[in-house]
């Protein structure tokens, strides 16, 4: 019981400053010696309501109430603080003046409080001396982090609980995995959205190295819990969550990372639930998020408290304090709240302006997506006899095969485009939340029906060939006057138009020829734009999208830097009229492996 007592002399005149530890602590947080003073009230612990609960005169729990407004009980003669490492130190600040007994059953749990407290006020003070700009360890990330992004990471390795809220497609997926590397926090756990799943297996194997080798990632599929095999990252998407709930606390990983961790600003689910208790179990935990403010208090506050729970509180006191009253929804002041949770290293932000030295004209990004295999195969099941046709042909002219090539390929391509379509809407709908203004390119008619039906709520716009040139003319200018924020076009129907209110470029099916992408991402992106715009390549895993890039020699990495930014050489131009026999070769010989 010693330690949980003051010296009134403390109050007044630190320790002297040692070059040890201890000497980095606040002074209320250091171990105190000197005679007892009596205890003017009782501390304890609520576990149902997970907070501490002092006891005593009312001059102590009046002090209490009127130095931290969210301490209030529901009874007279009580006060009540949550049981995180910040109220923990304001207790320990306050019983330098009022000393408490510890209850002694709960002893043990406040000790451990303490020490928590004390560990992470020192490993704050100590990542205070950690360099503004970092890179990972030599031989543990293969990627370039621009000067920004190094910001970024060494802000990760300062604060083990935190958000990285950088404007869409500044990399946060890429400061994520420097700080796992530069941290070493394996075994780690990635939740992203279902969408981004393949996507962030194809980063994490492009830019983590583990013992010289690309790390081991695993795919956790399926709501009923299995042995994990062993890898260095797992991920598994939210809608998993609730039937890992148990499960996955009890597994070890070091490290947990929320992408679009606004997908958690809904407290009272199942997901919730289990996100709350992986977070609880991990020594780092980072969400990733380009809308961290939302205008609802609750929504913003649930975020934070998967972070750190209780960070800003109780809900009560944070409604009170932050939002319109009591239990309000709507934060009076985004801005101050939003400078608060910066200042406590709780929040970490850039904008595209802030960083737009740094940053090339263009910006193309391959996101490689989900898609829908049942509805590929279906969609391919018509096209098996012409390509047992074109195999077994010996009747066909050549011109009458190369019609057969064409249509086959085309029928390929919009299997492809159909069966990601959804997946294509869920990440522009992501863009649209963060506030882009999205030019949204296609080929297919089909494709752009399912555009229609999963972006409705965003009244979208359409030059798909379809329109009148009035109705053309509508939708230009709907997007300039930003009376919608995504504009449909198809891949071959944007020559001549000028879009410079777009943000993005997203190109939700692929055409063969690299100059058409060119030309359409130059519809958003003219001379004279002091912006730096974003493209982002949406291929699935299969379909014509991997066959496309296969024949066009472009891989992934390869694929960024040789999109088409020089006039087409005459060689060129032979080689795109091959394009499709080769596409469908492939088809055949896919079937042909397929087959028993």
């Amino acid at each position: 019981m010693d330690d949980m007592f003051y010296n009134d002399e403390l109050w007044e005149e630190e320790a002297p400053a040692e070059e040890s530890d201890e000497a980095l602590l606040p002074v209320y947080l250091r171990a105190q010696t000197g005679p007892e003073r009596p205890a003017l009230g009782t501390l304890s612990y609520n576990k149902k309501s997970r907070c501490w609960v002092v006891r005593g005169d009312p001059s102590v729990t009046e002090m209490c109430k009127r130095l931290f407004p969210g301490s209030k009980g529901a009874r007279r003669g009580e006060a009540r603080f949550a049981n995180h490492r910040r109220m923990v130190s304001d207790l320990l600040w306050l019983m330098l003046r009022f000393p408490l007994d510890v209850r002694l059953e709960d002893l043990p749990r406040w000790q451990e409080a303490v020490t928590g407290a004390r560990e992470h006020a020192l490993r704050e003070a100590l990542a205070s001396t950690l360099p503004q700009s970092m890179t990972p360890p030599e031989g543990t990330f293969s990627g370039q982090l621009m000067p920004f992004q190094q910001e970024g990471l060494s802000f990760l390795m300062r604060h083990e609980r935190t958000l990285l809220a950088d404007e869409m497609g500044l990399g946060k997926t890429v400061q994520a995995l420097a700080c796992l590397a530069a941290s070493h926090s394996f075994p780690a756990l990635v939740i992203p959205p279902p969408h981004l799943c393949r996507n962030w297996q194809e980063e994490i194997r492009r830019f983590l190295v583990i013992n010289g080798q690309p790390a081991r990632v695993h795919l956790i599929t399926g709501l009923k819990p299995y042995p994990l095999p062993e890898a260095d990252v797992y991920i598994m998407h939210y809608l998993l969550l609730r039937g890992w709930k148990t499960v996955l606390p009890n597994l070890g990983f070091r490290a947990v990372v929320f992408d679009e961790i606004q997908e958690l600003r809904h407290a009272g689910t199942e997901k919730y639930s289990a996100a709350s208790l992986l977070s609880d179990s991990a020594e780092r935990v980072i969400g990733l998020s380009g809308t961290p403010i939302y205008n609802r208090g609750g929504e913003i506050w649930n975020v934070i408290n998967i972070l750190d729970f209780h960070f800003l509180g109780d809900w009560e006191s944070f409604s009170r304090e932050w939002c319109t009253g009591f239990g309000g929804e709507t934060v009076l002041r985004p801005d101050l709240l939003g400078a608060y949770l910066k200042r406590e290293g709780m929040m970490f932000r850039r904008t595209k302006d802030q960083v737009l030295s740094q940053l090339p004209p263009k910006r193309r990004l391959v996101q490689e997506l989900d898609w829908n295999d049942r509805v590929y195969a279906s969609l391919m099941a018509g096209v098996l006899q012409d390509l047992k046709k074109w195999k077994n042909a010996v009747d066909l002219s050549p011109q009458q095969k190369r019609m057969l090539e064409e249509s086959i390929s085309l029928h390929a391509r919009q299997a492809t485009g159909v069966a990601k379509a959804p997946y294509v809407c869920a990440f522009v709908r992501a863009l649209l939340d963060g506030g882009e203004k999205v030019l949204l390119f296609a080929h297919h008619h089909q494709v752009f029906d399912i555009y229609r039906e999963e972006l409705k709520a965003y009244h979208p716009k359409f030059i798909t060939g379809r329109e009148t040139m009035d109705q053309k003319a509508a939708a230009v200018q709907a997007f300039m006057e930003e009376k919608t924020s995504v504009l449909c076009i198809s891949l071959r129907s944007g020559s001549g138009l000028n879009l410079q209110k777009a943000t993005c470029v997203v190109f939700g099916e692929l055409d063969w020829s690299p100059a058409v992408h060119s030309q359409a991402e130059d519809r958003a992106h003219r001379i004279g734009k002091e912006d730096s715009l974003l493209c982002y390549y949406l291929v699935s895993p299969a379909g014509s999208d991997a066959l496309m890039q296969e024949t066009l020699g472009l891989k992934v990495s390869q694929f960024v830097g040789l999109m088409g930014d020089t006039p087409k050489t005459q060689e060129q131009v032979m080689e795109e009229a091959g394009y499709a026999r080769r596409h469908v070769e492939m088809l055949a010989r896919s079937l042909q492996e397929a087959m028993p």
